[in-house]
């Protein structure tokens, strides 16, 4: 039997379900720090969402009208070199680290670690003792795992914040965010075009070919995290938009709906942050959330081995 579609995630689990957690230290916003390869997104008409949505319980639809200013973006999400500078120069510490554990995949978690808690109707996440944006899958495994042009992971909506404070930038809107990653076109599901990526001769990003959770083939040439600048880039030269890591938004995760269970789901995630993009680990059998228009909310103190973020600068 095939897994919901229109149910299944291998989204972020969450941490918890409260607010927002402070800060371990306040971050100084020390002027722009705008990477050289910045992209400048024109402003205009634009919209959010898509007519053709395919788990319109997530808030997919309708489309939603929208003006945006110009902006600058990433070209890539931050990556783990980026994130390094951050923490030499500020001495911040994640949320991971003071914590002391993460949420990793199974298939990644060190062999010999011993048994781990797994998170209830997603059991391939497991909680490792250790495991932070340096030791990405638990303890000693950063020389074997971390790379410095692969995005960083591991990262908190609140250590997105500050990150995007000590560069004087700030998170997407889901507005900005759907803007940039349509690249110029329009209603389209992917940063390419409509074209759906499949696990035989089309891979145009990072994610899941095989059968969730259990085999990945990757056809792609990835079992994790790629390099945060791979693949084509989309028409105004953003990379791995989608698929890769999902990205932490500047919105609150909200859908409007008059279905009772969307309502009672949605009382249970007060204060939940708003992803986009999808992951290494999104498939269309399962989770099928690697379109522009798809959406996923997770509490902001949670941590994963695929949740990154890319910061954008007003012109």
């Amino acid at each position: 039997m095939q897994p919901d579609t229109k149910k299944g995630s291998c989204c972020s689990p969450s941490r918890s379900a409260g607010a927002d957690t402070p800060l371990a230290a306040p971050i100084a916003t020390g002027g722009k720090r705008i990477p050289d390869d910045a992209v400048h997104i024109p402003g205009g008409r634009s919209f959010t969402g898509t007519s053709r949505p395919e788990i319109p319980d997530d808030g997919e639809d309708p489309v939603r009208n929208t003006r945006v200013k110009p902006f600058r973006i990433g070209a890539t999400t931050v990556t783990n070199a980026q994130f390094a500078a951050f923490i030499s120069e500020t001495g911040y510490v994640t949320e991971a680290e003071r914590f002391g554990w993460s949420f990793v995949f199974w298939m990644q978690v060190p062999e010999g670690l011993g048994p781990t808690l797994g998170v209830k109707d997603v059991e391939w996440w497991r909680r490792v003792d250790g495991a932070n944006w340096r030791d990405i899958n638990g303890p000693g495994t950063m020389d074997a795992v971390w790379k410095p042009d692969h995005p960083v992971v591991q990262m908190s909506w609140n250590d997105a914040q500050a990150y995007a404070k000590w560069a004087g930038g700030r998170l997407p809107t889901e507005a900005e965010w759907e803007h940039a990653a349509r690249g110029g076109l329009g209603d389209v599901r992917f940063p390419w075009g409509d074209r759906e990526p499949d696990d035989a001769d089309f891979q145009p990003c990072n994610i899941w070919q095989g059968d969730f959770p259990k085999t990945n083939s990757a056809k792609d040439g990835f079992v994790t995290t790629a390099p945060a600048r791979h693949y084509e880039p989309n028409g105004y030269g953003l990379y791995n938009v989608v698929g890769n890591v999902w990205e932490w938004t500047a919105d609150a995760y909200r859908i409007k709906s008059l279905k009772k269970h969307v309502r009672q789901r949605l009382a249970t995630m007060k204060g939940y942050k708003l992803s986009k993009g999808g992951s290494f680990l999104c498939h269309v059998s399962y989770c099928y959330r690697y379109r522009i228009a798809a959406r996923s909310g997770t509490s902001p103190d949670s941590t994963t081995t695929h949740q990154g973020f890319r910061v954008v600068w007003p012109e």
